[in-house]
């Protein structure tokens, strides 16, 4: 693909870490390392993804565990912790991590992260979840979740307390004055006050505002609800895509909601999942990835499809075409995406349970720097997503050959930074410093005792 000039845009990349990498056969190769609760691995993952300038460092997590998971989350470190860990040991690079609004607490959640935003220096970002597994339900002494709609309501709500809570200290709220011995500005500590359907807060938090004010919010939705929660609060949205048209349509699709809610489309960044497998030649990286697919356990692929599903695959015939099944409400977006995949590549229940095993549901690009490039630029120059949250399949020959090879192409091309230009993660996204709306707590001092 021809560059006739540089882009007006860079892309924005963030790293989406599994210890053992996103593949589920990664971890069965010779040069796969590390553990998922080893510091020093993660220590190096985030200072390789700092060298190659990444945006962020992003963890996910889940409440609920079994045998039939993914090596990488099987067992895992609890990711605020692993952040609080990692922002001692980085310097510019974001850290981002998953916690969910169903089972956390408002004043809890927002301190932790708050703290994360003051220890690091203002890199800290949220992915705001709503969770779905009834099996983590059951480690929160509940035998059920509320439905997808109030899950949405409940997660808006949390949203809302949050804000307030990091709103409640106001710029200047510390004087630190020795020679009047004043302290704290009382007219700028506020308390949230909140009485709602979900969660009565009095406030204030507990902790000075943090250095971005507030982190960086992020989310994941790809149903009406999850969009429309997106568009109002969020200000970078993971996705999954298999084309560049579906990146497309949910890419017009999630700007015009953010318009609709009163604000500018580019202050909500779209970063799609990919999975790339990286060669120095085209031949490399295709026996790479048939090597990969070489391990996946088809087992546990049906396991995981039945997990998403809602409902047991096991009993159909794994060589013939999936057959039409009603599927439970659970993560919408991502059996949407596997069931759309499956009809329209024909796959059997053997192909798709690869698929699902394999890349998670998420897009894989085969081939050299170039390749890999060419494809990143036509999302973002035909509006695709405004950058990737990168899945290195295997560790860590993936990660280092994507920062090797294909960051400096991008960079050659115009399409990424040549170095961090600022100290926080939202001026390095190009995000702006979110409007504070202080008439929304209430003053500190009707509160003393």
């Amino acid at each position: 693909m021809a560059v006739t000039q540089l882009p007006k845009r860079q892309l924005r990349l963030g790293l989406f870490v599994q210890a053992l990498g996103h593949h589920v056969g990664g971890w069965r190769a010779d040069e796969a390392q590390g553990s998922p609760t080893d510091i020093e691995w993660f220590t190096w993952i985030a200072k390789t993804a700092e060298k190659g300038l990444f945006d962020m460092f992003f963890v996910g997590d889940a409440l609920a565990t079994s045998v039939h998971r993914l090596p990488s989350t099987m067992s895992r470190l609890e990711p605020l912790t692993l952040l609080s860990a990692l922002a001692v040991q980085t310097t510019h690079i974001g850290l981002a991590a998953t916690a969910s609004t169903t089972f956390d607490q408002p004043f809890h959640l927002a301190r932790a992260l708050s703290s994360i935003d003051h220890i690091s220096h203002g890199r800290c970002a949220w992915n705001v979840v709503t969770s779905f597994s009834t099996d983590a339900a059951k480690n929160f002494s509940r035998s059920d979740l509320p439905n997808h709609a109030e899950r949405y309501e409940m997660a808006r709500e949390f949203l809302d307390v949050s804000f307030k809570l990091w709103e409640g200290w106001q710029p200047g709220a510390i004087v630190k004055n020795k020679a009047t011995g004043q302290y704290s500005d009382e007219d700028k500590i506020q308390a949230a006050n909140h009485k709602g359907r979900f969660f009565q807060v009095q406030g204030p938090l507990n902790i000075a505002r943090s250095p971005q004010g507030r982190p960086v919010i992020i989310e994941a939705g790809s149903s009406p609800a999850g969009q429309q929660l997106a568009a109002q609060t969020a200000e970078v949205v993971f996705t999954a895509a298999a084309s560049l048209d579906e990146g497309q349509a949910f890419y017009r699709s999630q700007k015009h909601y953010v318009q609709e809610a009163g604000r500018q489309a580019d202050h909500l960044l779209i970063l799609p999942g990919v999975m790339p497998i990286v060669g120095r030649t085209r031949e490399e990286a295709m026996a790479t990835w048939h090597q990969l697919n070489e391990w996946v356990d088809i087992d546990n692929g049906i396991e995981q499809l039945s997990t998403r599903f809602g409902v047991d695959v096991s009993h159909y015939p794994l060589d013939e075409p999936l057959p039409e099944i009603e599927v439970a409400e659970a993560g919408q977006s991502r059996v949407k995406l596997l069931l759309e995949l499956a009809k329209r590549d024909n796959l059997t229940l053997r192909q798709l349970a690869a698929v699902a095993a394999g890349s998670r549901g998420h897009r894989v690009i085969i081939g050299t720097a170039q390749d890999i490039a060419d494809d990143f630029q036509q999302w973002l120059e035909q509006e695709g997503a405004d950058g990737f949250n990168i899945m290195p399949a295997v560790l860590p020959n993936q990660l280092a050959l994507f920062v090797e090879l294909v960051i400096p192409e991008l960079q050659r091309r115009g399409l990424f930074r040549t170095e961090y230009q600022f100290t926080t993660l939202r001026e390095n996204l190009g995000l702006p410093i979110p409007e504070v709306n202080f008439n929304n707590v209430s003053p500190l001092s009707t509160h003393k005792e």
